[in-house]
């Protein structure tokens, strides 16, 4: 009888998958589309709150909505997420734009695009540093932009290839990551400093994607999600989330939008078990 019980018990403990397996690939880990999908119904509130995606539920976009347009409100939140679904507020400018100590692709001149705020500001600097070291020189292009200046953007695409065409490969004015000082766009001198797919293929291209969650950016626009993210593949596009966040999204190959899927999974399991 004991020797039963011993292997019943052995049985189940192997079927039981930690959290960390679940987000960060450990050794009983599932496939991320089969995440969602395992039975809930013994989740206590206590279990759920040990969840790594438990502290983004707070980080969640607050919306409202104006003239059928999903405005965020809660814009300084780090993790805001501003696509075409949801847009910041004309006004929106961040509260602590700064100049990041990083090589420019424009040298030194004081220009808007040449700011992040301070929090990713200091991750891009620690960021280009360890690249260096690495034998790789990154060029930062672009950075903050206004919504005024988001609009001269969209309307010298508008001009140049259509309404259809820019809506695919530039953010409509209030729908930029730029706007949230939060993203910045990079290249390398063998791009000749420009914004290419390219990129991505290059040493320096291929280094950010491997490591640049390790400073709490992510590759926004990866390929191939095109469907999902609603924008062309952009390999130079950056995006600070915090290492964390930054850590789950890599680990688990998610864009923005899907890891935000998953908290708000995790919130209505929370929200079931109070």
């Amino acid at each position: 009888m004991s020797s039963l019980l011993t292997v019943a018990l052995a049985v189940t403990i192997s079927c039981v998958n930690t959290v960390e397996d679940q987000y960060f690939g450990g050794q009983n880990a599932e496939p991320v589309a089969k995440v969602e999908q395992k039975a809930t119904s013994n989740n206590t509130l206590a279990d759920l709150e040990k969840d790594p995606l438990y502290p983004y539920i707070d980080k969640q976009n607050k919306l409202v909505e104006k003239n059928g347009i999903q405005y965020i409100e809660n814009e300084e939140n780090i993790l805001v997420l501003a696509n075409k679904d949801y847009s910041l507020q004309p006004t929106y400018t961040p509260p602590d734009l700064v100049r990041p100590n990083v090589t420019f692709s424009f040298g030194n001149e004081q220009v808007e695009k040449a700011q992040l705020r301070k929090e990713a500001g200091t991750a891009l600097e620690e960021m280009f540093k360890a690249a260096n070291q690495d034998g790789k020189k990154l060029f930062a292009v672009s950075g903050y932009r206004s919504y005024k200046r988001q609009q001269e953007v969209f309307q010298a695409e508008v001009n140049s290839k259509g309404d259809k065409k820019a809506r695919e490969a530039v953010a409509y004015p209030g729908t930029s990551e730029h706007q949230t000082g939060l993203a910045m766009d990079i290249s390398s001198e063998n791009q000749s400093y420009e914004l290419t797919e390219a990129f991505g293929t290059t040493p320096e291209g291929k280094w950010l994607e491997e490591n640049a969650h390790n400073y709490g950016f992510i590759l926004r626009y990866m390929k191939g999600r095109e469907d999902i993210t609603k924008y062309q593949y952009e390999s130079w596009h950056y995006r600070y989330v915090g290492k964390d966040a930054a850590t789950i999204i890599y680990k688990n190959n998610w864009t923005l939008e899907e890891f935000f899927e998953h908290v708000k999974a995790l919130q209505k399991k929370v929200d079931a078990a109070k």
